[in-house]
């Protein structure tokens, strides 16, 4: 037995070292760490456990049967991140590229499947070549049967996707299907095809980090969440995550406890808005003037800007919040931060987060490009994800909230459960100026002085419809509240709202106007 035991452990040393020293070296030169470096930084000191460590390929074509590294190129197994499992697969670049085959693959559906017995979320680290050419259509099986198993987890488990190098190909759906893709800058890349396909079809010249790098897809594509410097940060910033997240739809976020003082009162708030209506402020400010500790991790930060989407604590519970942002196109909503925060509700909806909207919206964007693009259908995906949800919906109307865009934030029309407003709160079909050139159009006509004429009736026009007076009057807010007490009223409501059930009539699935 005890030579039987040694063969073993030269077994797992073997596997230990991947696709050995020199490859390690190579990697570590590129500023990029090992598969199982990646696992001690992302999970908690001695927590993983690793399964499939001795499976290998089982290919025969174009010489691969003389070359059967253990391991397969992926790193598989469970771990714990602040105590809690979660399932973790980090692909292996010294391991035929991290490419991947027929075993491999399997390796990663098994511990999908796993994920989804015990509820735990799956995260996964992408360095990989592509598709093993070698093995062919296998391998391209192998994805499909990946892509699989993230849709039937979609909603049921969350699922994070780590981008620590290549990322090509048919490579990129499985983590396109994910909730949460981070991204590593200078290191990481996703594309469908690469620069020397791209110029070859369209004759555009692109280096690798234009075409699919971190900045480029936290900035202009969304396809990244996050981006970040190095491995470690990156790493980090998922551990920091799962402390907002719960393991699967079965249970709660996770409560965490706060010494700050749930009845503080937020001074900076009274004197925040700006005397014109038309001067921008930093909705960001407000946030975090609200939120335990003044902590608030934002999502897709670098991306349609103009909205504002991201996790906090009230309380200690954990709430995903969605604002307008009047410093960034005065807040207005238009295609890319209408996708941004509704695939943003969406989530939080599938694992029971509270959703708390800050509410600044001077409507929808005009103009050609926004309407030949689809912003009515694009529009249309957040108010949909707002009147789906069922988690609590608590709503701040900080200022404005005009025409159609008012009820998409949050409104009590879509079963906002509570709606408060500021002294400051401008609710109505549309803004003074262009009320007033729709109203009074024949009154302005006839003036002698037009301009004098037409600042009297915004005037007018403000004092009777720019407030939120109207509809408290009607109840479409709750009440209206002192900014100071904003932190206090929105704690007091998840309190009440921690047993609410609703629920939508029984449907195989929604069609969202995708």
């Amino acid at each position: 037995m005890d030579a039987k035991i040694e063969q073993l452990r030269k077994l797992k040393e073997q596997a230990l070292l991947g696709g050995g020293q020199a490859r390690i070296d190579a990697q570590h030169a590129k500023g990029k760490l090992t598969a199982r470096e990646r696992l001690e930084v992302l999970l908690d000191e001695g927590s993983f456990k690793e399964m499939d460590m001795l499976a290998r390929h089982r290919s025969t074509k174009f010489g691969l049967e003389l070359q059967r590294p253990l391991g397969d190129g992926v790193v598989t197994g469970t771990g714990t991140i602040h105590g809690r499992t979660v399932c973790v697969f980090s692909q292996d670049f010294t391991t035929f590229g991290g490419s991947l085959g027929e075993v491999h693959a399997e390796k990663i559906c098994k511990i999908q499947d796993l994920a989804m017995k015990i509820g735990a979320p799956v995260i996964g680290l992408n360095d990989s070549g592509g598709a093993r050419i070698q093995e062919g259509v296998v391998a391209l099986g192998g994805y499909a049967d990946i892509f699989l198993r993230n849709t039937m987890a979609s909603g049921v488990v969350p699922q994070i996707s780590v981008i620590l190098g290549p990322c090509a190909g048919g490579a990129v759906y499985s983590p396109a299907l994910t909730d949460f893709v981070f991204m590593t800058k200078g290191t990481s890349y996703m594309f469908v095809t690469g620069p020397d396909v791209v110029k070859t079809v369209t004759h555009e010249e692109v280096t690798f980090e234009e075409l699919g790098g971190a900045e480029t897809h936290a900035s202009i594509s969304g396809v990244a969440h996050f981006a970040f410097d190095n491995e470690i940060e990156t790493l980090l910033n998922v551990r920091k995550l799962m402390t907002f997240l719960p393991l699967s739809n079965r249970e709660k976020p996770p409560v965490r406890p706060t010494n700050d003082d749930p009845t503080r009162e937020c001074e900076k708030l009274r004197r925040i808005i700006p005397a014109n209506p038309n001067h921008p402020y930093d909705i960001k400010e407000v946030i975090r003037d609200v939120v335990d500790e003044h902590d608030f991790f934002e999502v897709h930060a670098d991306y349609a800007t103009n909205i504002v989407v991201g996790f906090a604590t009230l309380d200690g519970m954990p709430v995903g919040i969605v604002a307008n942002q009047p410093a960034s196109l005065a807040g207005v909503l238009d295609i890319n931060s209408s996708v941004k925060g509704a695939r943003f509700v969406r989530f939080c909806d599938a694992f029971e987060i509270p959703l708390v909207i800050f509410e600044d919206v001077p409507g929808f964007l005009p103009g050609t490009e926004q309407e030949w693009r689809g912003i009515i259908r694009h529009g249309a995906k957040l108010l949909y994800a707002f009147c789906e949800a069922t988690v609590p919906k608590l709503t701040v109307i900080t200022r404005k909230a005009y025409g159609g865009a008012y009820d998409v934030m949050g409104s009590k029309h879509i079963r906002g459960d509570f709606n408060v407003a500021w002294p400051s709160a401008e609710i109505a079909v549309m803004g003074a100026k262009g009320a007033v050139e729709i109203l009074y159009r024949k009154d302005i006509e006839k003036a002698e002085n037009k301009e004098q004429r037409t600042l009297e009736l915004q005037d007018q026009y403000n004092v009777e419809f720019a407030n939120p007076y109207e509809a408290a009057e009607r109840g479409y807010v709750d009440d209206v509240i002192e900014p100071q007490q904003t932190r206090r009223e929105l704690i007091n409501a998840l309190r009440l709202l921690r047993t609410k059930e609703d629920s939508n009539p029984w449907k195989k699935h929604g069609n969202i106007p995708l």
